[in-house]
């Protein structure tokens, strides 16, 4: 079984298997909007070292815990497994197994009492499912949000908490080829969204000043629509801007992003358009325009993973700079967060599944081959 986030009509093995990606120092496309506090210095062509720190069965998504020294992996098959070897959660036994299905996402509550997992069930549903956890044992389990699927593929997957303290969590259209049945752009479904709620409900809630809470015809939890697949957001820990991956369908890779003092309810298009081209005719609100977006196809490119603007001490020359990549083509770049545009090749991790960010800022990247490596210097 492979991953997540296919790009085109059938879903792609992998986020698909792929060729080597572009030269270093090729340079994506995207409107330069973003307010981040960052260098406007490209990248210098600077070049990083993976360094591999552990081996997972296809790990897809990263956490850390706050007073706990390890990192914690999911792997794709249903386990939640920690740095050490430890075993948190194994939900083997209910994850379904389609190549975008399984176990997608994990967060921790900031207070480090709660885990949460996003995974699809044996009927391919979504849940997001919430368990006491002590640094030892994890109890209690409870669902916390459910969604029914109408395709295997474009489940999304990411669960983070923001600066506000709120759970986001992605979930795709639904799939099928080109959004069927229209979901990017109905209010009405939690489908081609992401989510913004406060876990600890019953069995949550919806945060008042949510854009559409309490409208009519809308779902309260929406905080923002117009996507395909975001398999992988981030929020940057120093500015709070959230920046996010939505895998294209025919044509086009692309990355959003939403500055800190949004008010939520951006419209980022799909499936009006993919990338900043027209996709289907319709009409919608006022569309947000990608910062960041590459052609889908060209030197094996299948599917954007978005990672977070790097703020830790070990890299000075990447401070401030956004870094995303691609599953099949294997590419990392690195773009200065104000002028995401600007990007520089800076590595290449094959099978690039996701990023993953340690409490000191110093950040990861993983392969669903199995390696887990951690950004160094070269």
């Amino acid at each position: 079984m492979t991953l997540t986030a296919c790009s085109g009509e059938a879903a792609s093995p992998g986020p698909s298997a792929g060729t080597p990606g572009p030269a270093a120092g090729s340079t994506s496309t995207g409107t330069p909007a973003p307010s981040a506090s960052a260098s406007d210095t490209p990248a210098e062509r600077g070049r990083l070292r993976f360094a591999k720190i552990g081996e997972f069965d296809r790990p897809v998504a990263f956490a850390v815990r706050e007073g706990d020294d390890r990192l914690y992996v999911a792997e794709q098959s249903g386990r939640l497994r920690t740095s050490d070897g430890a075993t948190v959660i194994d939900l083997s036994g209910e994850v379904s197994g389609g190549n975008e299905q399984g176990l997608l996402g994990v967060a921790f509550h900031p207070s480090g009492r709660w885990v949460y997992l996003d995974w699809t069930d044996a009927q391919g549903g979504t849940h997001v499912t919430e368990w006491a956890y002590d640094g030892a044992k994890a109890t209690a389990r409870r669902d916390v949000l459910t969604q029914e699927q109408p395709f295997a593929n474009h489940n999304g997957g990411q669960l983070a908490f923001g600066p506000d303290g709120h759970l986001y969590i992605a979930l795709g259209d639904g799939g099928g080829a080109g959004d069927p049945l229209g979901n990017g752009q109905k209010l009405g479904t939690l489908l081609g969204k992401i989510l913004r709620i406060d876990p600890r409900g019953d069995p949550y809630t919806i945060p008042e000043d949510n854009p559409f809470a309490g409208k009519k015809g809308a779902k309260g939890e929406i905080w923002a629509y117009g996507l395909r697949n975001p398999w992988r957001f981030t929020f940057d820990r120093e500015t709070g801007d959230l920046w996010i991956g939505d895998v294209g369908q025919n044509e086009w890779e692309e990355v959003d992003h939403q500055p800190a003092g949004s008010k939520g309810g951006e419209n980022y298009g799909w499936s009006l358009r993919e990338g900043k081209d027209r996709f289907h005719d319709g009409e919608g609100g006022d569309l947000t325009e990608p910062v960041i977006v590459y052609p889908l196809g060209e030197d094996g490119n299948c599917s954007v993973i978005a990672g977070p603007v790097y703020r830790g001490r070990k890299i000075p020359w990447l401070r401030g700079h956004f870094l995303y990549g691609d599953f099949c083509a294997g590419w990392i770049r690195a773009a200065p967060a104000g002028t995401p545009g600007r990007a520089e090749q800076v590595g290449e991790v094959e099978q690039l599944s996701s990023f993953g960010e340690g409490h000191d800022g110093e950040v990861y990247a993983l392969s669903l081959q199995g390696p887990l490596y951690r950004l160094e210097p070269a």
